[in-house]
């Protein structure tokens, strides 16, 4: 595929698990229109883990950076920057591995990149045009992730707690919540209407210039 005439906008969305980054990315896209972004999911690039059993799996740190693989999510955005289709991976979180199927993902004007640590790379810093940061207090985020991990993941609710206790909340503390730092908005309460009002005005009247052009 050729270059785009245009560069694309490349969003960075971050927070908490149960935070609001999803209502933020979907409500993008209800205001552009899904083909006119693609949306890079953070969740689906953690790490083969074909190689251990069942168990050691289970023991995974989903929370922690080094669960993530960044050469290949960062090499992904930058295919997508330059006008070039990429077949991003998918995880299978009840079986806690990447899943065999990958996700064709087509470039578009504008890319969201949403996870936990969106903002946590320099590389994928340097390629966002904006970087959001959904902060929301720390019971709601919980109450959204039991709710959550239950209903999509097939968890038990003391599995839940029990990882919540011990690596979702201190990994939260020790490296989501210091990408704050990076962002250029923060959203207060979680999405907001008019925080995020404020970003899909924003984003609209970028992709009527591109139209423009």
């Amino acid at each position: 595929m050729a270059t785009p005439h245009y560069k694309p906008f490349v969003i960075g969305v971050a927070g908490g698990s149960g935070s609001g980054k999803s209502t933020v990315t979907r409500e993008v896209l209800a205001s552009i229109g899904p083909d006119m972004a693609a949306v890079v999911m953070q969740d689906d690039y953690y790490l083969d883990q074909t190689h251990l059993s069942p168990e050691e799996r289970r023991k995974t740190n989903y929370d922690h950076p080094h669960a993530f693989d960044w050469p290949l999510m960062v090499q992904q955005v930058q295919a997508l920057r330059r006008g070039e289709p990429i077949d991003m991976p998918s995880y299978d979180f009840t079986q806690d591995n990447r899943a065999s199927q990958t996700i064709p993902l087509q470039p578009a004007p504008v890319i969201v990149v949403e996870g936990l640590l969106a903002l946590f790379d320099a590389e994928l810093r340097d390629m966002m045009s904006l970087k959001i940061f959904v902060d929301t207090a720390a019971d709601v985020r919980f109450i959204r992730r039991l709710q959550r991990d239950i209903s999509e993941r097939g968890r038990s609710t003391e599995s839940v707690i029990q990882q919540y206790l011990e690596t979702v909340r201190p990994m939260h503390k020790q490296f989501i919540e210091p990408t704050k730092r990076h962002a250029d908005v923060i959203f207060p309460h979680g999405a907001n209407k008019p925080a995020v009002d404020i970003i899909t005005t924003k984003v609209v009247s970028l992709i009527r210039d591109l139209k423009a052009v």
